[in-house]
C-alpha cells in the first residue's frame, strides 16, 4: 500500500466532471478519481478548512465517531472494478477494529476532516495512476539500466555473503 495525499479537486476538461486528485509522497504518481459535485464540494470545503453553518453528512459522521469515542485509523482504496473505485474506512473503538465499505469520495471527505491517512493498494495505482514527473521517471530508468549493465557476478557473491 502507498500513502497518498489529496492534491486537490479538478475538472475533467472534456466532461467537466469533478475529479479528486491523490498524490504519493514523492509526487511522482497521481491517482485521479471521478466524483460527484456534492462530494467535490465536501472535499473542497474540508481542504479549505471551511466548516458549514450546520453539519453536513460528512461532518455528522465525524461528530458521530468522535461522540462514540471511535477513531478512523485509515482509509484504504483497495480495488478498481469496471472503472469504479472501492474503499473501506478502518474504524477503531478501543480494541475493536472494523472495516466499513465506503465510496472513495466519502471516505476521502471524512479522512480530511479527521486528519486520517489515505492508502491506496499498489495494484490500483498500477492500473489507474498517471505519472506526474516523467523526467524523474526516465532518470530512474536510466540509472537502473546503468546499474544493471555494470553489474558483475562477483557483486552477487559479495552482497549475499556467499563465498567461493
Amino acid at each position: 500500500m502507498i500513502e497518498m495525499k489529496v492534491a486537490g479537486i479538478a475538472l475533467d476538461a472534456a466532461t467537466r466532471h469533478p475529479i479528486v486528485l491523490l498524490r504519493d509522497s514523492s509526487e511522482r504518481r497521481a491517482l485521479p478519481i471521478y466524483i460527484g459535485q456534492d462530494q467535490a464540494r465536501a472535499i473542497h470545503s474540508a481542504l479549505e478548512n471551511q466548516p458549514p453553518p450546520r453539519p453536513l453528512t460528512h461532518d455528522l459522521m465525524v461528530n458521530f465517531l468522535e461522540e462514540w469515542q471511535m477513531s478512523l485509523d485509515r482509509v484504504i482504496i483497495h480495488s478498481l472494478q469496471d472503472n469504479t473505485f472501492y474503499a473501506v474506512l478502518t474504524i477503531r473503538q478501543g480494541d475493536v477494529k472494523k472495516e466499513i465499505d465506503a465510496r472513495p469520495s466519502d471516505a476521502i471527505a471524512i479522512a480530511i476532516r479527521m486528519n486520517t491517512p489515505i492508502w491506496v493498494m499498489e495494484e490500483v495505482l498500477a492500473d489507474a495512476s498517471i505519472p506526474v514527473d516523467r523526467d524523474a521517471d526516465e532518470a530512474e530508468r536510466r540509472a537502473f539500466r546503468d546499474f544493471i549493465s555494470n553489474l558483475r557476478p562477483e557483486d552477487f557473491a559479495q552482497r549475499g555473503g556467499l563465498s567461493s
